[in-house]
């Protein structure tokens, strides 16, 4: 099953006064990164947090932000730490004092130190808050799976259209490849009696000449091997397991085999299909950047 590795994941959870919203952002990524905002009584609890992010995510960038919110009634648990307070304050007007400052030392400046104010927790405030978190990280987490795999069945759908696209272009190729043989040997028959200025020509060499021509013009392998690539590429498609890698390295081997005919064939209809093909196959590439 294709599944992009872009979207979005919100979820929410409330008990009481407290609330807890996360959201999910995810973008393409060649392995799976987690960065995580967490509320500063929830930051020991980060690599819980990817640890639920990683049973359903394998691949993309996911930013992770987590509010919570204890209705207004967080700031009851405050209490100041008067020795913490005093020994900035010394700071303070010893550096005053250092650098011959004459501004005076006011509140604000001693505010700016977080650790004066410092949070009670409630017994037990911890693991509320923690699965309440949980909950919302999992609603946020199926939200945003959801909505990768809806992008995923458009990718999926595209890449399918593509396929039949190459295959009948593929089509054309081996048509062409088969009248371009006949053609070849009557130009190199008439070539060679315009060198030799005569009617009489070897047949036994010019059939060897025509036989390596047709050797050297002859893509009916590359086309068969062009063909089980875009076989494998749709099997991939249907797989259970996320087939990003696999679909890239196919798409790989698939190009190899249109530069292959492309080289190999001297015909400008068969020049310009391949040309086509491979435009194809890079809006296909750009694509795949976006499977997990």
């Amino acid at each position: 099953m294709v599944t992009s590795m872009t979207g979005y994941g919100r979820g929410e959870a409330s008990s009481g006064a407290h609330h807890v919203s996360v959201e999910l952002r995810s973008v393409n990524n060649r392995f799976l990164e987690i960065a995580l905002r967490l509320p500063r009584s929830l930051s020991l609890r980060e690599n819980d947090c990817k640890e639920i992010i990683r049973r359903t995510i394998t691949r993309g960038k996911i930013n992770a932000t987590v509010t919570l919110d204890r209705g207004g009634v967080e700031a009851a648990g405050l209490h100041i730490n008067p020795e913490t307070a005093k020994a900035y304050y010394r700071l303070l007007r010893d550096l005053k004092k250092a650098l011959k400052l004459r501004e005076p030392i006011r509140l604000a400046h001693l505010l700016q130190f977080s650790e004066i104010l410092e949070q009670e927790e409630e017994a037990g405030a911890d693991e509320a808050e923690w699965a309440l978190t949980r909950s919302a990280l999992d609603a946020a987490v199926a939200d945003l799976h959801q909505m990768r795999q809806k992008e995923g069945r458009e990718l999926e759908n595209d890449f399918r259209a593509r396929i039949a696209l190459l295959n009948e272009r593929l089509n054309e190729v081996e048509r062409l490849s088969k009248e371009q043989v006949p053609r070849e040997r009557e130009r190199l028959k008439e070539r060679i009696r315009q060198l030799l200025d005569t009617e009489h020509v070897d047949e036994g060499r010019l059939e060897l000449e025509v036989a390596l021509l047709a050797d050297r013009l002859d893509v009916t392998e590359e086309c068969v091997r062009f063909r089980s690539h875009n076989k494998f590429f749709l099997e991939a498609l249907d797989s259970n397991e996320s087939p990003g890698r696999r679909l890239n390295f196919l798409v790989q081997e698939i190009n190899r085999e249109a530069n292959t005919i492309g080289s190999k064939s001297n015909a400008q209809e068969i020049a310009h299909i391949v040309v086509g093909i491979k435009e194809e196959l890079e809006k296909i590439r750009e694509q795949l950047q976006n499977i997990e």
